[in-house]
């Protein structure tokens, strides 16, 4: 079976994101993202895991057409984006950065504008509007000026907007960055609902959170320096990141939310919540890993209490 795009012509094993030895290099000698190869697999949600200035955000905007490479190509259903941008991005939605709107249009007044743009028919702008507004939970601010929004306000209408010409992928940047910790758990909601709703559909989000990618991804790809370190099933690449280990930490401030979303933040933990002054939280990797976490809470402003009591429990129960 094949599934024809355009002039070009698809199976239906191919991926429907092909990133080929891609590399991003600046005129001041920095390489962002250096030899870069994914294929991500249809109807997968896959996250592209890494710590801050890992390359991520590059190779997604590489992807959207947004940067173009040094060299290689991502495809997109079969089509170059560089060569062929306008094919590539034609069954493509996309969450890049900061969304920016007319601050003065509803949210309604803007999907009609965006469907007009891309060529829709008003009838269906108006049919998907109902249902994606409805899907990111913003019904009720439909006809309120989008200058009014708060950031996370703005991240729904942008899923929302990214969704509406029915694409077969999807492409998200960080779509929790900048949120608080409600707003963050609100959007992972909304993720995990539309990944539930439309099973076909082909999602590629990057995150620096393990907790984030584990709770909505079926696959990850870690890339690091702007290499992929693993892509695999998500129970393998957790299964092979390092000792699992149970943290108990006091911070100077308290079991703040604040507290709790900068540990949640870093790369090595997989899950943490709160237990009575406390924050338990569960860590793939080592002891240095340990104190990579504990730096940077600090420079987060998350001090440890002066005279802290850190256990650190292996799966056996043995303490370290």
């Amino acid at each position: 079976m094949s599934a024809w795009k355009g002039s070009g012509l698809m199976t239906e094993t191919e991926a429907p994101i092909s990133i080929q030895d891609l590399r991003k290099s600046y005129r001041n000698g920095f390489t962002a993202v250096d030899g870069l190869s994914l294929d991500v697999r249809k109807g997968s949600f896959t996250g592209l895991l890494g710590p801050n200035g890992a390359g991520k955000s590059t190779t997604l905007k590489i992807a959207s057409g947004l940067v173009p490479p040094t060299s290689g190509r991502v495809l997109l259903n079969g089509f170059d984006v560089a060569s062929e941008h306008r094919k590539a991005l034609k069954d493509v939605g996309t969450v890049i950065e900061t969304p920016e709107y007319y601050a003065y249009l509803t949210p309604r007044e803007t999907f009609s504008y965006i469907g007009g743009v891309i060529g829709m028919r008003r009838e269906s702008v108006a049919a998907q509007t109902d249902a994606l507004l409805e899907e990111v939970k913003m019904s009720e601010w439909e006809d309120k000026r989008i200058g009014t929004f708060s950031k996370g306000m703005r991240q729904r209408i942008s899923i929302a907007l990214a969704l509406l010409n029915d694409p077969n992928v999807i492409i998200l940047d960080e779509p929790t960055s900048g949120l608080d910790p409600r707003g963050m758990a609100e959007m992972r909601e909304i993720l995990k609902n539309i990944r539930n709703g439309k099973p076909g559909l082909t999602v590629l989000m990057s995150s620096h959170m393990m907790h984030e990618v584990t709770d909505l991804c079926d696959r990850i790809a870690m890339v690091n320096r702007g290499r992929l370190l693993v892509h695999d099933d998500k129970e393998k690449v957790i299964g092979g990141s390092g000792d699992e280990h149970r943290l108990s930490i006091r911070l100077a401030g308290g079991a703040s939310p604040e507290a709790l979303e900068a540990v949640r933040s870093e790369v090595c933990i997989e899950s943490a919540e709160v237990s009575g002054t406390a924050i338990e939280a569960v860590m793939r990797g080592n002891d240095d890993s340990a104190a990579d976490l504990i730096a940077a809470l600090v420079a987060r402003g998350c001090a440890p209490a002066p005279c802290p009591r850190m256990r650190m429990l292996s799966r056996t129960g043995t303490s370290r």
